[in-house]
């Protein structure tokens, strides 16, 4: 099947074409379809399964078929995601697509002053994506009008709860018109999620891709049980002897991600972090020069690297294991996006071996265990064994025979 042939428009295929779009995804097939005839759609999908480009198409379409609007243009599309690096890859992602096009877009998130978004906003945009907090402050202020948008976006909607938007979701929900098309896309479906698609969609149809197991076709995967005060030492080692162009690892703390940077500096690697406590210049720059490979580790969050998007990433290491098994495939789903390979290799510890089994259950596969490295942990049984080798190989004591003996008397 070709984009063609799902009814896309020659605009934006002559875009695609050049973007090396070939053929449209599993969720490309199922959703542009349903999108194109206007209804709503929940859709169970993960990053690298080609989701951007499954909602952005059909709007930049029914937008298309519009234009051009009369007067200034209004906001007639909105697009809600939790995190920045998400909301400036999804813009990134509609300039490719809307290039011949003529339609309008622009991103705000908080984080940086908001002077420069406010005068795209006062320029006229058909498409707008957003992080909540952001949206709702510019709403606030005037600068933000709702009340014409004809299609509206909540993206990673599980991942928005977990951060606590909740409320602003609901916020932003009352603004917006009743008469609209609404996307829901998830990748998790707890009640919580559900309960919310509830309150914003209306006639709806499904959508569900299973990218767990995809992912794991695409990705080679493997476990190393080593102790944690080793795992730097394990790090510097593959990073040393394996031939990996773009390395990224994934701390489970801001304090970690420092860390981490800091030994591998240490040991003569260059490496860069981000996370929430870098603004977001910062975070964007090291984005970029990893994107452009001016660096080859990064070292990140879960929060700040679900907007990571980047072509060939050859390795995903998991230096903590997450204690939500969802978020190990959100991990690995870094790599081997799209139809690409790629490889993702886990660090475990003593403590994360109920988070292994977690995510060996989510996934429905056993990770295989790479056992061939000087790093592993030491069974209680091997450390006696070593400890009572040392106790026969320990020189005998000769102090005593080394006094004067007392003399006889």
């Amino acid at each position: 099947m070709t984009f063609k042939e799902l009814g896309v428009i020659d605009p934006i295929l002559k875009a695609l074409e050049e973007k090396g779009y070939s053929e449209p995804t599993p969720i490309q097939q199922q959703a542009i379809p349903v999108l194109l005839k206007g209804k709503d759609l929940l859709g169970s999908a993960q990053t690298g399964t080609g989701k951007t480009a499954a909602f952005t198409i059909p709007i930049l379409q029914s937008l298309v078929e519009g234009f051009p609007p009369k007067g200034k243009r209004k906001i007639r599309a909105l697009i809600i995601t939790p995190t920045r690096e998400l909301a400036i890859q999804i813009a990134e992602n509609i300039d490719t697509y809307s290039k011949y096009t003529g339609i309008r877009n622009t991103v705000i998130f908080g984080g940086v002053k908001q002077h420069q978004q406010v005068r795209k906003l006062q320029s006229g945009v058909d498409i707008l994506t957003a992080t909540p907090g952001r949206l709702l402050d510019l709403i606030s202020q005037n600068f933000i009008s709702l009340s014409n948008i004809d299609h509206f976006v909540l993206d990673e909607a599980d991942q928005m709860l977990d951060m606590g938007f909740v409320h602003e979701i609901k916020k932003i929900l009352k603004k917006l018109p009743k008469e609209r098309q609404s996307l829901f896309f998830s990748a998790t479906m707890p009640k919580s999620i559900i309960d919310l698609s509830k309150q914003i969609l209306g006639d709806f149809e499904r959508v569900n891709i299973a990218p767990k197991k995809t992912t794991a076709e695409r990705v080679d995967q493997a476990v190393y049980f080593v102790p944690k005060q080793n795992k730097v030492k394990l790090l510097v080692h593959l990073l040393e002897t394996e031939p990996f162009d773009t390395v990224l690892i994934f701390s489970r703390t801001k304090h970690g991600a420092n860390k981490i940077v800091k030994k591998l500096s240490q040991s003569g690697l260059q490496s860069a972090a981000i996370h929430g406590n870098k603004s977001q210049n910062q975070r964007q720059n090291v984005l970029n020069d990893f994107k452009d490979g001016k660096i080859k580790v990064l070292v990140a969050t879960d929060i700040a690297a679900r907007g990571i998007d980047v072509s060939q990433l050859s390795l995903v290491v998991q230096f903590d294991l997450p204690n939500v098994a969802e978020t190990y495939v959100h991990r690995i789903g870094r790599t081997g996006r799209a139809k690409a390979s790629g490889s993702a290799i886990a660090f475990c510890d003593t403590e994360e071996r109920p988070y292994l089994k977690s995510i060996e259950k989510l996934t429905g596969q056993r990770l295989p265990v790479i056992d061939n490295h000087d790093f592993k942990e030491v069974s209680a049984e091997a450390k006696a064994a070593q400890g009572a080798g040392k106790t026969q190989n320990k020189p005998r004591n000769n102090s005593r025979r080394n006094k004067k003996s007392k003399p006889k008397r």
